[in-house]
């Protein structure tokens, strides 16, 4: 490789109207790292809230922006095993977490990509090997890019820790990325799945994907009885939390007997009080998920091939114009935000 520099957004001060498209050398890869040539990159709301300072306010700057992206490996180090030049590869969020609990360390998330550790807005990376996961060969780069964060966080609330099965019913909330990858896995699974949105145009477009029936929660605010009634007063199997706040005691009254909660979002707030008694009789599973490991990554990419899984792209933004993919991740898009190198 003879190139010596190149283009990174760089985010000298937290707010949008700082990012600064910089030339700066190209990053060298250690005896373990890999030099990757990003095609795409993908956005995710904790993106925003980073580029805001609302997450990460101690965040050293300059910093670069953005966790997930697929790219193409360019050279490797000498310790390199697992990967080779021309291995089209993805971003792993939690780079040290490879399989089972996470560590404290890695549960602390002191170990991501796209904060604290450097993102992926750049023309070129350098990542450890762990840090990198081959990409679905059904995929193009856009479609590929929007796996990292979402799908995976998808994935493993569905599969890894929710074991769904054929027949349940899985409550999905909102369209955003991580709801509608949840809504093609759950279908794909053979799950029913009950769709919540502000908007009858993005219900119509989810039943289209394989949602069984929607719930417009600004005619009906209290969507969780609306649940109920769809599954003849059972409740749910499955709740994908993306709300937090108070959303989330509508989601313990849509849930059934031995149903689990995966709180995956907090858009209307961190902080949430509950009654107990409801969590008890009915034997409510409520579970935080942070995305998830490199392992269950792979088997998802397996699974993705297999099935002939086409992610739902809202919007692509060029490499130069990568602000005003942060803007229309503001506007609340159906399915991911991505940036084409």
């Amino acid at each position: 490789m003879t190139t010596q520099s190149m283009k990174s957004w760089q985010l000298p001060q937290f707010g949008l109207a700082h990012l600064r498209l910089e030339e700066v050398p190209v990053p060298r890869p250690d005896p373990s790292g890999v030099l990757v040539r990003v095609k795409a990159a993908s956005l995710n709301f904790r993106d925003k809230m980073i580029v805001e300072g609302t997450m990460l306010p101690d965040l050293a700057l300059p910093f670069v922006p953005v966790s997930d992206a697929v790219g193409e490996v360019v050279s490797t180090g000498a310790e390199v095993t697992r990967l080779k030049p021309g291995d089209r590869v993805l971003t792993h969020f939690v780079t040290k977490w490879l399989d089972g609990t996470p560590s404290r360390e890695y549960a602390t998330y002191s170990t991501t990509l796209g904060g604290p550790l450097s993102g992926t807005l750049s023309e070129y990376i350098v990542l450890d090997e762990s840090a990198l996961t081959k990409a679905p060969a059904t995929l193009n780069d856009t479609e590929a890019a929007t796996l990292p964060i979402a799908a995976l966080t998808a994935w493993f609330a569905l599969f890894e820790t929710g074991k769904l099965a054929p027949g349940e019913t899985v409550v999905v909330q909102g369209t955003g990325g991580v709801s509608i990858f949840a809504l093609q896995f759950a279908a794909a699974a053979g799950a029913r799945v009950i769709v919540t949105s502000s908007s009858d145009e993005k219900l119509a477009r989810a039943k289209a994907l394989g949602a069984d029936a929607g719930v417009n929660y600004v005619r009906q605010p209290d969507w969780d009885e609306a649940v109920r009634e769809l599954t003849g007063g059972r409740g749910a199997d499955h709740v994908l939390e993306v709300a937090g706040g108070d959303n989330l005691r509508r989601s313990v009254n849509a849930i059934g007997n031995g149903g689990r909660i995966s709180l995956i979002g907090l858009l209307q707030g961190a902080a949430f009080s509950l009654e107990a008694i409801p969590l008890f009789l009915k034997r409510v599973t409520l579970q935080g998920i942070a995305v998830g490991h490199r392992r269950a990554f792979e088997a998802m990419n397996v699974a993705i091939d297999t099935m002939k899984l086409k992610p739902v792209v809202d919007s692509t933004f060029a490499f130069a114009d990568a602000p005003n993919a942060f803007r229309r991740l503001e506007q609340g898009p159906f399915g991911k935000v991505v940036v084409t190198f």
